[in-house]
């Protein structure tokens, strides 16, 4: 082989080794915070060797539905000397505040779907704050002689000003493969959404929570397959005149296959499956129609300091769990032409997004995403076509826990008789997680 080649390739590898065991500045923040952590011991017997410390702190750092404006691992830590169980507690406290111009979208998420079409003059700019987002969680993780490793997880969040009120967010047992209780849909993918000061964040991503039975294991390192049962809530556009709403009798069925690389990359493809049942009062019979949804979703990174997001889904009579859709009832809507009967209406999604480190404390990030409604039949004029979403944003850590942030969002509305509009909105938040 020629000598100038051989050197080439030899610098090709060594350089790509390099980067392979090079820490990225994620990594340095997220070690920062891993040494931020007190530890309380619990038990009898000496304490455990520094390693057996370090691996119990790890835990709580691994979850493959975490999604990024979810509470940090707890400041407190409680380990037990015998290694066999470590429990935290710790919540986060968040305020945002933003001024929206343009087109005022009322709600704490900038949301495409709520911007006012046509244009009101009254509702041209409004400013306002919430704490909403503001939680509590309790996290245990143990292993059993009987039982093998095991988890238990509670959140609970504030939702704002107007009602003030605490509610369950999550509460799930895990027991090796299997996870039962309140908890994210395994039909979404929290990891692969981008970071956003904007609660509701891109319709594309699907942040359906429900009562579910799952059943997920990972192969050789790299592959996780999971499917669950999953009880439903299905939002049918019932007129009360030819058609009704009727009771959901049958559980969705969701599934993912993933591939991982390099501990924080991974290619996910899920589904679902849905029986949206209604009421033909017309004919006195109750129908049954079937919804499925496919989703790709990514979170990769080609460079130590950039990350890239991309998810693409689309389906019918899956409206309900995506962004934009879930304000309206468009799993099921009514065919013009035959009255009593429904149908599930074809929609998709998409996002693609950038984050980047400028050093382990602070990063930017942009995004871009759509919904998109296809109905078969004719439909209202002034029904929801599409909507656009954007957001770029500044993220900055002065210390590990304390979060200051700034976003610009720009997004549009455009119905099925052609009007539009589009609204803007500047946000600020400042969080901090104990």
């Amino acid at each position: 082989m020629n000598t100038r080649l051989l050197t080439l390739t030899v610098a090709i590898l060594a350089t790509a080794a390099l980067q392979s065991f090079a820490r990225n500045h994620e990594e340095i923040f997220t070690d920062s915070l891993k040494e931020s952590h007190r530890i309380i011991f619990i038990g009898d017997g000496s304490r455990p060797a520094t390693d057996s410390i370090r691996a119990a702190i790890d835990m709580f750092y691994m979850d493959q539905f975490r999604h990024f404006q979810d509470p940090r691992a707890p400041y407190f830590l409680f380990l037990s000397k015998d290694n066999k169980l470590a429990m935290g507690i710790g919540g986060v406290v968040r305020m945002r505040g933003w001024y929206d111009w343009g087109g005022i979208i009322g709600y704490n998420g900038f949301i495409p779907y709520a911007i006012p079409v046509p244009k009101n003059d009254a509702d041209r700019r409004k400013l306002d704050s919430t704490p909403a987002g503001t939680a509590f969680f309790f996290r245990v993780i143990g292993r059993n002689h009987k039982l093998g490793d095991y988890q238990l997880y509670i959140e609970a969040n504030f939702n704002g000003y107007q009602s003030r009120d605490f509610h369950l967010k999550k509460a799930y047992a895990t027991v090796n493969d299997w996870t039962v209780g309140y908890a994210s849909s395994s039909f979404s993918d929290p990891t692969a959404a981008p970071p956003t000061v904007d609660a509701q964040g891109p319709q594309a991503y699907v942040q359906t929570t429900a009562v579910l039975l799952r059943w997920m294991h990972t192969f050789r390192k790299h592959w996780t397959t999971a499917a669950s049962v999953e009880m439903p809530d299905s939002r049918v556009d019932a007129d009360n005149i030819s058609t009704g709403k009727s009771n959901d009798w049958f559980p969705n069925i969701a599934a993912f296959g993933q591939y991982g690389w390099n501990t924080d990359n991974h290619l996910r493809i899920s589904g679902i499956m849905r029986i949206l049942p209604y009421r033909d009062i017309i004919a006195r019979q109750n129908r049954n129609v079937t919804g499925w949804g496919i989703q790709l979703s990514s979170s990769f990174r080609p460079t130590g300091q950039l990350r890239l997001f991309a998810t693409a889904s689309g389906g019918r009579g899956y409206g309900s769990l995506t962004g934009d859709l879930l304000m309206g009832n468009f799993d099921l809507i009514g065919k013009p032409d035959d009255k009593g009967r429904m149908y599930a209406p074809a929609s998709f999604t998409w996002l693609g997004a950038a984050q980047y480190h400028f050093r382990p404390d602070l990063f930017a990030s942009a995004t871009l995403g759509q919904e998109r409604l296809l109905p078969r039949h004719g439909i209202d004029s002034s029904t929801y076509k599409y909507g656009l979403y954007s957001a770029l944003n500044v993220f900055w850590y002065p210390v590990p826990r304390l979060e200051l942030a700034g976003e610009l969002n720009l997004g549009k509305r455009k119905n099925f008789n052609g009007e539009s509009r589009w609204a803007r909105r500047i946000s600020l938040m400042v969080q901090f997680s104990f």
